[in-house]
């Protein structure tokens, strides 16, 4: 990718719970013929399985969810906070009713392996999924989360994630 050095997950800096909980990211899945972006600010990266991944979850409501799913891959973009605005707009505006990238001034580009990225992201991880599993209300051992971010019963799935490639902006 043009303007990005590949680097080895090991080497991302910065604090991850900060970058996924207040900085958030967009998981983007799809290609040049069709994606849909999605703002997101839940999530982790470890280890699993001897392997490097990222860990999200997104709603079957959302439009993103009908790529996940159909596809085995996916990219992580971080952003600056210059960039909040747009990832405002990605979070809160569905791609089945607008043209949301344009909306929020980015620049969508492709990796080598044909993922959609965004030209103004600071940090991207192309991902291929392992693992996705549903969650359900009789598997959460706090059941006040149940109560305060699933009270309509709209459940995320639940995605483990191998970090394939990452980028940073050179």
């Amino acid at each position: 990718m043009e303007n990005y050095k590949e680097i080895d997950a090991k080497e991302i800096g910065g604090n991850l719970i900060k970058k996924i909980g207040d900085e958030w990211f967009l998981i983007t899945s799809g290609d040049k013929s069709k994606f849909n972006t999605m703002t997101a600010s839940w999530g982790g990266m470890g280890v699993f399985c001897g392997k490097n991944v990222a860990i999200f979850a997104i709603r079957p409501s959302r439009y993103t969810f009908e790529f996940a799913e159909k596809n085995p891959t996916l990219t992580l973009s971080f952003f600056s906070e210059d960039y909040r605005k747009a990832l405002q707009i990605c979070g809160s505006k569905s791609g089945r009713d607008c043209d949301k990238v344009k909306e929020a001034g980015l620049t969508a580009i492709s990796t080598e392996a044909g993922n959609m990225t965004f030209k103004e992201a600071s940090l991207v991880m192309e991902c291929t999924k392992m693992y996705a599993q549903n969650l359900e209300e009789a598997c959460f051992l706090d059941k006040e989360m149940v109560e305060k971010w699933f009270k309509n019963g709209d459940y995320h799935k639940l995605y483990i994630c191998q970090i394939d490639k990452v980028w940073v902006r050179a």
